[in-house]
């Protein structure tokens, strides 16, 4: 089966009131378009890593009342999981979908990984597009578009990375629901293996320092 795009009601699924009622939805709508995506994606972004990357699709096991605000997939070096390792996302709010490179707080080694992308910082931000946008906590939407963003705010955010426990780095890019890019199962799969070729330089630089 061909490779989906994502639809206004996909988006809707978050609308929907009820734990078990939105993952029905989540589980009958999104996560098969996850799982053709990852087929569409997966070879290609292991052959840009140099090594191989293995799909993981959030489940949402551990919520038992509040339901999902947004939803994801992964793909990361490890079989076992992706939140301690970095890794690539694709995933959903309500409002917008969203590409990224993300280093989360479960991260073990962050203060090595923040020190590695520090002293390297200038070139990896001449990589990164006007247009692209960086996020300090995953489960929220606030972001920061990178267009504003001087070589003092990116040393901020990555020495808040090496030195607090909880902090988070993530780079990419937002998608509106009527993107036209969105909807297309062939266009959408193209911007990611875009999207994720502007943002390997940070994933190998992580890599290297674990």
């Amino acid at each position: 089966m061909s490779v989906q795009g994502f639809a206004p009601q996909d988006f809707a699924v978050f609308t929907i009131d009820g734990l078990a009622p939105r993952m029905e939805a989540l589980r009958e709508r999104i996560q098969p378009k996850f799982r053709l995506l990852g087929d569409e994606l997966r070879a290609d972004l292991s052959a840009q890593a140099g090594h191989e990357l293995h799909v993981h699709i959030a489940q949402h096991l551990r919520r038992t009342t509040n339901p999902p605000k947004d939803t994801w997939m992964a793909f990361a070096p490890g079989k076992r999981g992706y939140k301690m390792l970095p890794h690539f996302q694709i995933g959903l709010f309500d409002d917008h979908l969203f590409l990224w490179f993300a280093l989360i707080y479960e991260l073990p080694e962050k203060a090595a990984i923040a020190g590695r992308l520090l002293r390297g910082v200038r070139k990896l931000k001449a990589l990164v597009p006007d247009d692209y946008v960086i996020s300090l906590d995953h489960t929220k939407k606030d972001h920061y578009r990178a267009g504003d963003w001087k070589e003092r705010d990116w040393r901020a955010a990555l020495e808040r990375l090496r030195d607090v426990r909880s902090a988070e780095f993530l780079v990419g890019r937002h998608l509106q629901p009527d993107d036209p890019r969105v909807a297309d199962g062939q266009s959408l799969a193209e911007l990611a293996r875009e999207t994720f070729a502007v943002l390997m330089p940070f994933y190998e630089t992580a890599v290297a320092a674990r």
